[in-house]
Order: structure tokens, then C-alpha cells, then sequence
């Protein structure tokens, strides 16, 4: 007990207050070796008037006198979670508030600082008000989700009752996050899809796909999965009377972990944005702000992290349209998809980690069974729409499909003769292609002067997806393109010829 070093114990008195309280011993060094104290009551006296003194508000605390089975006697000092944060450490010309990482004390930074006021006037940042009207803003996203998850029409009431608007008619935060225009800048999700493991490229091209998502946290919850979709690859394997097909991302998992991206995320911290990042080996979310409280979830129990809600407003609207539990058990939802997976092993897991200003997840790629399983899964090539998406253009593609193997000769001939070339035959020799470079193979068959977009809409893809899959054939030399974008046209190739 140094009673001339009070700071050292009463900052991490602060910490517990302003957190989920916490338990000090005194008469234990470093090293967990009961020394015992030689004036246990003269001690334990200080100890409680130093916290009246140099913790303001002073915060509910216990201090009593234990003896060990050795009969020494320590002093343990138990302080409760406190309500009325942020708890001030008053001392050395200085008025401080600290917080827990882990196991550590730290000063708060203005970020948590806010944090803290807000709690202490139980109140968070999406239940503010703001200085917007109502009638300045919509809220389709809103209706319409609603209405498709409950079936029935959405009320102007439930503004009010869901924490969207006061009886002013001026919105709260939440209600700004949740309008289709979004104003709140940091309310925003970049998508990434790398070339490579990492993000230095290859090739020159660093990124495959991206895409900034703003509007309605409805909205970016939406367009995120479907980012994440069109870039996901897929496995399969022959069961006796079926096709099984696994993705490489199991979508309920990433599903629960988007939306808990979006719903918990410190909005608070104006800087950063949520952050998808799709590798070839791993899909990364990355969210600002560290867990509620100070935790590190890498040193909690998975199966038991007890749910606190940053956004409470946000949660409560998220589980009336069905993205979200009120019960909390995100962390659960995300791991029992995987684990109900007989050939997934540990390190084809989630990852989760937490540190005091982000909170990230990890989905290593499932073609990790390729490799363990060579013998049963078989993996697709990377595709740059989702397996949805191809399936539909599949559908939507079948009438061009089967006019362009009945036309291919007539109208190549007719429409790049001028070339003084012939193409090749698109049915000959084309073994490996994926659906939508065989889809666009025979389109551009067909009529070699469309445009890529034209290509899209034919084929239900997207122009990225277009563009994507048109580079890699050009790099196969299967595809070239002859004259300028406008008034030029395509022309398939052996690959050989492009070789040569």
C-alpha cells in the first residue's frame, strides 16, 4: 500500500466506475503474492477517503478486510458500474477520466469522453435529436422493408414509437441514418474486392470491383450483401442424387456480421467508415469503434459475450424488419452456420478481434476444402457476379444464347467480314470459360459491335461484371477489340493467334 502514489490505483478506480466496474487488492504484488498489510484498518480508512476526495462523482464502492488462510490480511475494494459518467480522477492540476482496454487503464480520448457524457444522461448518439425536420427527409427504404417482413403497411406512428422523430417533428439521429438520403457523412460503407491476398495488385490492377455505398443504413446493408455476393466464389461437390454447393462465404454469417458492422458501430468517430474487404483468400469487415465497455473479444468466450447495444434506437429499428434479435445473439449466429459444416475445421473459422477503436472480422476463404478435400470439392473460378445473379442470367440469357449458336456463322460473317478474318467457331475449343464469359463469347458472336453496357443488359450482369470478365478474356487472347469504342467491334480469337 503506497499512499504517496494514490494516482496509480485511483485512475483504474475511474476505469472500473466508467465501465463495468471492477475489483482492486491491496496487499498483493505483482506477481499475485499475498505480502499482506501491516495496518489493514488504518489502510482501508485512506483508501475510501482518497476516493471521496479524488473521484468525482464519487462512485459506489465496497471496501472490506479479508484475511488469507495464511492470516495475512489484504484489502479488497470493489467498485460498481456507475451511471452517473463520466468519473473524473482530480489530482496533480489535472481533472482526467479513464477507461479499461482489456486489462489495461487508459485515459479516455475525446471520442469515449462523449461517450460517456451521453451514458450519463442515458442517452447514445442515435437517440440525439438533431437540427432536420421530418418533412425534409423519406423514408421509402423504411416502408418498404418493413411491409416485406411483416406484411403489413407501415404507419406514420411508428416514427415515434420506433425513436425516429419527437412530437416536433424533428428527427433524432436515428432517424437521419435511417432516411434514404443518409446525410450523416461517416454513416458509409466502402467495398473492396483486391487482386490478390493483399491490397499491392497485380498485374497493375490493384482492385476487381468497389464500390462506395451511402443513403439509408437499410440501404447499405442491402447493397453491401449483394456487393459481397457477385464477388463470392463457389464449391461444390456430387452427393448420389443431388448437386451440393457451399460459397465461400457462408451468407447468414456474413449476413449477421454486416448488419452488426452497421447497427454497433461508434458514430461517434467522424473519420472512419465500415469497410468490406475481399481478398482471394479471406472477406474482412471492418467496423469503427472497440466493443462497448472497453472488452477485447479476443479474450471473451465466443458462446458467452453478453450483448451491449451502442445504438439501442438503431437495434430496436433493425429487429422490427427483421436484420436483427432483440435477444442478442449475434456472436452465436455467426459461428453455428460454420460450425454445423462437417468439413470445416478450426482454421476455416471466423475470426473476430476487437482493440479500443475498431472491431473486425475475419471469414477465411472456404476453398481451403479444395485443398483438404481435394478428392470431394471442386472450386469455381473467381466470378464477378454472385451465384444469384449468374442463375439469373442464365435465365435471362437462354433465348440469346440458343439465337446466337443458330446465327453465329450467318451474322459473324455478315456483320466483321470486312475484317478479311474469320472467326472461329465459339463452340469449338472453349473449355474452362465460366458461364458469363461463355454468355458473353457468343453474344459478342453474334453482334461484335455492341457495347459493353448493351452486353449487360442482355445478359443481366453488371457492367463491372461486364468489363471483368471481358479484360480476363482479352488477357486469355480470346478477345480483342478492332477500331475506337465507338464505330469499332470485337473480335473472338484461337488465343493462339493472339500468342504468336
Amino acid at each position: 500500500m503506497e499512499r504517496r502514489k494514490v494516482r496509480n490505483w485511483l485512475k483504474t478506480v475511474s476505469a472500473f466506475a466508467n465501465g463495468d466496474g471492477g475489483t482492486l487488492l491491496f496487499g498483493v504484488d505483482d506477481d499475485e503474492q499475498v505480502t499482506g498489510l501491516a495496518d489493514a484498518k488504518g489502510d482501508s480508512e485512506f483508501i475510501s477517503q482518497k476516493i471521496k476526495e479524488r473521484i468525482d462523482p464519487v462512485p459506489q464502492t465496497a471496501v472490506s478486510i479479508e484475511q488469507t488462510s495464511e492470516g495475512k490480511n489484504i484489502i479488497v475494494v470493489r467498485v460498481s458500474s456507475g451511471e452517473d459518467t463520466p468519473y473524473y480522477y482530480m489530482g496533480d492540476g489535472a481533472l482526467e477520466t479513464y477507461v479499461r482496454i482489456g486489462n489495461e487503464t487508459v485515459a479516455a480520448g475525446a471520442t469515449e469522453h462523449k461517450r460517456l457524457v451521453l451514458r450519463g444522461k442515458n442517452s447514445s448518439f442515435d437517440a440525439r435529436m438533431s437540427d432536420e425536420l421530418f418533412d425534409n427527409y423519406s423514408f421509402s427504404k423504411l416502408s418498404s422493408r418493413y411491409y416485406a417482413w411483416s406484411g403489413t403497411q407501415f404507419s406514420p406512428k411508428l416514427y415515434r414509437s420506433m425513436g425516429l422523430v419527437d412530437a416536433d417533428g424533428i428527427l433524432t439521429n436515428a432517424g437521419l441514418l435511417v432516411c434514404d438520403e443518409g446525410p450523416i457523412r461517416q454513416s458509409r460503407v466502402f467495398c473492396t474486392r483486391w487482386n490478390g491476398n493483399d491490397r499491392s495488385g497485380s498485374r497493375g490492377i490493384d482492385a476487381l470491383d468497389s464500390r462506395e455505398i451511402t443513403g439509408s443504413i437499410i440501404t447499405q446493408i442491402e447493397d453491401t450483401l449483394q456487393f459481397i455476393r457477385r464477388n463470392t466464389r463457389v464449391m461444390w461437390h456430387k452427393e448420389p442424387t443431388q448437386r451440393r454447393e457451399l460459397p465461400e462465404y457462408i451468407e447468414r454469417s456474413v449476413t449477421e456480421a454486416v448488419v452488426n458492422a452497421v447497427a454497433h458501430r461508434d458514430y461517434l468517430i467522424t473519420g472512419s467508415e465500415v469497410h468490406v474487404d475481399i481478398y482471394n483468400d479471406r472477406l474482412t469487415i471492418y467496423s469503427p469503434g472497440g466493443m462497448p465497455e472497453g472488452r477485447i473479444i479476443q479474450e471473451l468466450h465466443l458462446d458467452d459475450v453478453p450483448s451491449v447495444r451502442r445504438n439501442p434506437v438503431i437495434a430496436d429499428v433493425l429487429s422490427q424488419l427483421g436484420y436483427m434479435e432483440r435477444k442478442g445473439s449475434g456472436m452465436g449466429k455467426i459461428l453455428a452456420p460454420y460450425r454445423a459444416q462437417p468439413d470445416i475445421t478450426a482454421d476455416m473459422m471466423p475470426r473476430l478481434a476487437s482493440d479500443r477503436g475498431q472491431f473486425t472480422v475475419t471469414f477465411p476463404s472456404l476453398a481451403l476444402l479444395c485443398q483438404a478435400h481435394g478428392d470431394k470439392w471442386t472450386l469455381a473460378e473467381p466470378e464477378k457476379t454472385a451465384q444469384k445473379n449468374t442463375e439469373t442470367a442464365r435465365k435471362n440469357t437462354g433465348t440469346a444464347r440458343k439465337t446466337a449458336r443458330k446465327t453465329t456463322r450467318k451474322t459473324t460473317r455478315k456483320n466483321v467480314g470486312q475484317t478479311g478474318r474469320n472467326h472461329p467457331d465459339p463452340h469449338l475449343n472453349w473449355q474452362g470459360l465460366k458461364p458469363a464469359q461463355s454468355a458473353i463469347v457468343e453474344v459478342l458472336t453474334a453482334n461484335p459491335s455492341l457495347s459493353q453496357k448493351r452486353v449487360g443488359e442482355i445478359l443481366g450482369l453488371s457492367q463491372s461484371g461486364v468489363k471483368y470478365n471481358i479484360n480476363i478474356l482479352r488477357r486469355q487472347g480470346l478477345l480483342r477489340r478492332v477500331g475506337a469504342d465507338k464505330g469499332g467491334h470485337w473480335e473472338i480469337t484461337t488465343g493462339e493467334e493472339e500468342t504468336e
